[in-house]
């Protein structure tokens, strides 16, 4: 047995989410299949972060334990003739067998983008939040985001059916920025909860609509107001970029950010 990464990116418009699902297309279902193709046996894999339905990766890392004469570097060639066009896999390798995608992970990068302009965008619709109502102040968002870096219990941020035993989490960073028209927001984590992110940015762009203060969005999570946050922000926005490692396991790819940037460049 030989246990092997791989690098994935997906179109999570077309997917109930990465896990496994009974009567329901998800993206672990799809690449189980696969590698069922290549070895006739069932193969469990096991990613650093869950996405749920509609939610894209630009970086996913997963990994698995096979038994093939099928060197490590060779899946990513492999996978991506038998996968939909939707998933492609950027890099395959062999790591040692005390490598987890999921718990040797340090921290994980979520981001999710709003476009923020008075039209739709045909080319970023699966990508995107079109917010278009009030110009949003990214920077009262941002000021307003800083204070939940750290360790903090963030259960007003987190939807019913979750089944963690608790509700804390470390944000080591929040970052907030306009592109143009587009704003990116930036979260990473050492984990992250059911919706968090979602919920987070729903909160948001209430202060950058300011309609409600950057003092009524701390008083919300950290007096774990979970019954006035009720505005979550679609799945299509979010991203997942990428998982980070003490040691890079990928060699191939620039592995910062993995996320798209064409779709931010010259955006107007």
């Amino acid at each position: 047995m030989k246990r092997v990464a791989i690098l994935v990116q997906y179109d999570g418009s077309h997917y109930s989410g990465w896990q496994r699902q009974k009567n329901a297309t998800t993206v672990q279902g799809i690449l189980e299949r696969a590698l069922f193709k290549i070895t006739h046996h069932n193969v469990k894999t096991f990613a650093a972060g869950r996405t749920d339905a509609g939610v894209h990766a630009s970086g996913q890392v997963v990994h698995f334990d096979i038994d093939c004469i099928i060197p490590g570097n060779s899946y990513s060639d492999i996978l991506n003739s038998l996968l939909p066009p939707t998933i492609r896999i950027l890099e395959s390798v062999e790591v040692k067998d005390s490598w987890h995608a999921c718990y040797s992970a340090i921290y994980r990068h979520y981001r999710y983008v709003i476009n923020n302009s008075k039209f739709s965008n045909l080319f970023i619709n699966n990508w995107s939040w079109h917010r278009y109502q009030t110009v949003l102040d990214e920077v009262l968002m941002l000021s307003a985001s800083k204070r939940m870096e750290g360790e903090h219990d963030f259960f007003a941020f987190q939807k019913s059916g979750s089944n963690r035993t608790h509700s804390i989490t470390t944000i080591k960073n929040i970052d907030i920025k306009r592109v143009e028209n587009l704003i990116l927001v930036d979260i990473k984590a050492t984990g992250f909860l059911y919706g968090m992110v979602r919920l987070i940015v729903g909160q948001l762009v209430l202060v950058g609509e300011k309609k409600i203060s950057p003092e009524i969005f701390t008083d919300r999570w950290l007096n774990k107001k979970k019954n006035d946050v009720k505005e979550s922000a679609p799945a299509k926005g979010l991203c997942f970029v990428n998982a980070v490692y003490e040691e890079n396991a990928f060699k191939k790819i620039i592995y910062n950010d993995l996320f798209p940037v064409f779709l931010i460049k010259g955006f107007s």
